[in-house]
């Protein structure tokens, strides 16, 4: 089962174990899914905050 996380600076910290983060961008939200061995974390947030996160993230990015 996938993990919602809520807290931005918690999900850059998980990202340090992904192997890669999917972006999908919809209408007026963007879900970043973070892949880890054992579990998929995923966050919602505005297009305008995703792409900060997105730079501080340090794992391979997938546009979907």
């Amino acid at each position: 089962m996938p993990r919602e996380v809520f807290d931005m600076e918690e999900f850059i910290k998980l990202s340090e174990r992904a192997s890669h983060c999917r972006v999908k961008r919809l209408k007026e939200v963007v879900k970043l899914k973070l892949r880890t061995p054992k579990t998929l974390y995923t966050l919602k947030v505005n297009p305008e905050r995703a792409a900060e996160i997105i730079k501080r993230l340090r794992c391979e990015i997938v546009e979907v």
